[in-house]
């Protein structure tokens, strides 16, 4: 598994019109072709009045599906500018159709190039980017005289505190950067004096806002 890698953060679209033709972005966080496919699909029927639905898709920890679709466009200025604009800001498990209501003017091959690559990278950053990295999860238990003390040091730490618990006692959940989970044991016992206890709860993929 990856340590972290960069994907969206959730389903979304975004309009533009350049020289008369409107462009609509739409981007998916997709997990294996299937969705990917089903996803563009999608997009096609709800728009199967548009002159084109150009699409790209990347899946894989090492992006082993990529696929690129220009939709009856000039081979090479839809889905392959698409994927390029999906590898430059490196988002894995992404899919993106735009769709292309054509205006009456031509824009030539650079300006289609421009105008799928811009679109697409509009998209995106109306969709959110998330780094979705690889991090230890810790259920810390303390008495309620530590409460402050820990959450105010875990707040202003590298450690992700997730959620905390007002049982009998209090307990924080934690996620640790993989690799560091010695280094969080030992600075919790330092913190509290030792009056802490720990349970392990697994690996799990953790989404940061970028």
């Amino acid at each position: 598994m990856l340590s972290n890698y960069y994907t969206v953060k959730k389903e979304d679209f975004v309009q533009i019109t350049i020289q008369k033709s409107r462009f609509i972005g739409y981007v998916k966080r997709v997990e294996t072709e299937e969705a990917a496919q089903t996803f563009i699909q999608k997009i096609k029927k709800k728009h199967h009045d548009a002159t084109h639905n150009c699409s790209a898709y990347m899946i894989g920890e090492h992006n082993q599906i990529q696929k690129a679709n220009d939709d009856g466009e000039p081979s090479g200025t839809a889905g392959v500018p698409i994927l390029e604009v999906l590898k430059k800001q490196d988002l894995k498990d992404t899919a993106v159709v735009v769709t292309r209501y054509f205006g009456g003017i031509k824009l030539g091959a650079g300006g289609l190039i421009r105008a799928y690559s811009s679109t697409t990278s509009k998209a995106i950053k109306t969709a959110g980017v998330v780094q979705r990295r690889l991090m230890k999860g810790f259920s810390i238990v303390v008495d309620y005289s530590l409460l402050g003390k820990l959450e105010n040091a875990l707040r202003n730490s590298n450690y992700m505190l997730d959620s905390i618990h007002y049982l009998e006692k209090v307990e924080f959940m934690v996620y640790v950067p993989d690799g560091e989970e010695q280094t969080f044991h030992d600075w919790v016992v330092d913190l509290t004096s030792d009056q802490v206890s720990f349970a392990d709860k697994g690996t799990a993929y953790v989404e940061i806002d970028v």
